[in-house]
């Protein structure tokens, strides 16, 4: 479990100081619920995201444990370099809004004709229950040929999970090389 710190200050001074000693500054807020301003070991931060199994991760945050999503980053323009995160927790049996991210999976038949496999969206709006959402939307693109692409409107995630954007927008496709 990710184990973090309540920053005390808010100011600039105090935050310079938290990211020098390797900390990132993360906001975790829910709809109804108080907002935390809590900092984080940037390694381990990191660590934990890339190898949950979920959506949705515990943390430890001034003796209380949450569930939560991450919302939004932040990166540094010029170091690109991770420099805050917005957190919100996921509470079970409330339908929300998640963004999920997108998988491909296969090679397409349009690669070994001179085509180049293109990601139009890396995350999809999806509507529903923490508890009924994918970690991971997988699209099959072995059957894609040049000029050929996956809509929203191809996709089916079941009943309780509906996607957001809107139906015409090309998820991912094969378009012709130079």
């Amino acid at each position: 479990m990710l184990e973090g710190i309540v920053r005390e200050s808010t100011s600039k001074a105090a935050t310079k100081k938290l990211r020098r000693d390797g900390n990132l500054i993360a906001n975790i807020y829910a709809k109804g619920a108080e907002n935390i301003n809590a900092a984080f070991n940037m390694g381990e931060f990191i660590r934990t995201v890339k190898h949950k199994d979920k959506l949705d991760f515990p943390v430890k945050v001034g003796g209380k444990e949450y569930n939560v999503v991450v919302q939004e980053y932040q990166f540094d323009p010029v170091t690109d370099m991770l420099r805050h995160v917005d957190l919100r927790i996921a509470n079970p049996g409330v339908v929300s809004d998640y963004l999920v991210p997108v998988t491909t999976t296969g090679t397409p038949v349009g690669l070994k004709n001179k085509g180049v496999l293109i990601s139009g969206k890396k995350r999809l709006r999806v509507r529903g229950s923490i508890d009924n959402l994918p970690k991971t939307i997988e699209i099959d693109v072995s059957g894609l040929d040049v000029n050929q692409s996956v809509l929203v409107r191809d996709l089916d995630l079941g009943e309780n999970v509906k996607i957001m954007d809107k139906p015409a927008v090309a998820v991912c496709g094969v378009i012709k090389g130079k």
